[in-house]
């Protein structure tokens, strides 16, 4: 997987979303989303939906996601 990649999916999953994608050994990335959608939201409740976005691709494709989300 890319970070191009990773940051496709998340924009595709959390329409509007701001999301910044770092790392370059192809398995450990992380990622900025910033989503109007996360209001509310505990930080917890806010990755799995960011992990949703990514389904089975976390622990095949991405080794390790670090998250830093927070609400638009």
């Amino acid at each position: 997987m890319t970070k191009t990649e990773i940051q496709q999916l998340i924009e595709a999953g959390l329409p509007g979303a701001t999301v910044r994608v770092l790392g370059d050994d192809g398995q450990h990335f992380e990622a900025e989303v910033i989503y109007a959608g996360f209001a509310g939201k505990l930080p917890l409740a806010q990755h799995r939906m960011v992990y949703a976005t990514l389904g089975d691709k976390m622990g095949r494709d991405i080794h390790a996601l670090q998250l830093r989300t927070r609400a638009a």
